[in-house]
């Protein structure tokens, strides 16, 4: 065979596996997002100079925002479980990140600081006051960080199952920024990100680390997050980039050594590693206060909300 039919041959097989995947992209998104269960119309929309982000308010007092964790599939659907037994007391808003639910998910490099200022501008132009968190996972490490850039817009903060601080500290390699580069591609990439974010894998993580208890996960709360995680056109990819080349970590030893705000800890004690990470933070700073909820792993204000609230109930007090 000469060089040139070798040649077209490789470009008919180049542009049939191109179509595939393009076909499979397609198909993926409109599985995804058939049931609308994120409803954009339900949201408001604080007009951000990044892109718009997603929120709902409701309830009357005094604040508290509750903010995700930093995950592809996560949004304010995370605390459904428990908004409106605090909306009851308390103003409650809850929000979708950039690059989650139906807030806008750019095309660009998410990392540590965009969405310190992202949490730190909400408040100061949506809520107008000093407000309490509550925020989970790996987005721990924005509010601690915007508690240290202007201690005026935060008063307390409950951790659920912070992020490692080693974990935070990791830094992007070449290999990692090869990655990002991978996945960021309009047809390849969102290829990649569609075998690795999937309905499979959303359930894997709720059956292996969000939950304890396997017989309380709902089918609506995988559909939901693999619902967020291809919202917009499946632009989620873009956040999932910056993370997995660990854009979005950030070294925040030196930041919690001169926090003054109350900030407590909520661990689920069925995973070991969990009160292992939120002793680090106490090693760290030690007003930090632990508190331990049995029977849940990564989530447990959406596995045991009753206990969850009672928690809060106890550290947000007046006494506190």
């Amino acid at each position: 065979m000469s060089w040139k039919r070798k040649l077209a041959a490789l470009a008919v097989l180049t542009g049939s596996v191109t179509g595939i995947m393009h076909t499979v992209n397609k198909l993926v998104y409109y599985i995804s997002t058939v049931d609308n269960l994120l409803d954009y119309n339900k949201y408001n929309y604080y007009e951000w100079r990044f892109g718009k982000i997603a929120y709902k308010k409701q309830g009357t007092g005094t604040p508290i925002l509750l903010i995700h964790d930093l995950n592809v599939g996560s949004s304010s659907y995370e605390w459904n479980n428990i908004v409106n037994h605090l909306s009851k007391t308390n103003t409650v808003y809850t929000i979708d990140l950039l690059g989650c639910g139906c807030s806008d998910k750019p095309n660009f490099t998410y990392t540590n600081f965009l969405y310190v200022q992202m949490i730190s501008d909400f408040i100061k132009h949506i809520i107008g006051s000093k407000t309490d968190i509550i925020v989970s996972g790996e987005s721990g490490s924005f509010v601690l960080m915007a508690c240290s850039n202007d201690p005026s817009i935060i008063n307390r903060v409950i951790l659920v199952n912070p992020e490692s601080l080693v974990s935070l500290a990791k830094v992007p390699t070449k290999r990692t920024k090869l990655m990002k580069y991978l996945i960021c591609t309009p047809i390849l990439g969102t290829f990649i990100y569609n075998i690795a974010v999937n309905k499979k894998t959303i359930s894997q993580d709720f059956y292996s680390s969000y939950y304890y208890n396997q017989n309380l996960i709902d089918e609506k709360s995988i559909i939901t997050y693999f619902e967020s995680s291809h919202k917009k056109n499946t632009r989620s990819k873009y956040l999932y980039a910056s993370q997995k080349s660990r854009f979005t970590n950030l070294n925040i030893l030196y930041c919690l050594h001169k926090l003054n705000n109350s900030i407590f800890i909520i661990t689920g004690n069925s995973n070991p590693e969990n009160g292992l990470i939120a002793n680090q933070y106490q090693n760290q700073l030690p007003s930090i206060e632990i508190i331990g909820i049995n029977k849940t792993k990564h989530l447990p204000h959406m596995e045991r909300p009753e206990e969850f609230i009672e928690q809060v109930k106890i550290l947000f007090s007046e006494e506190n």
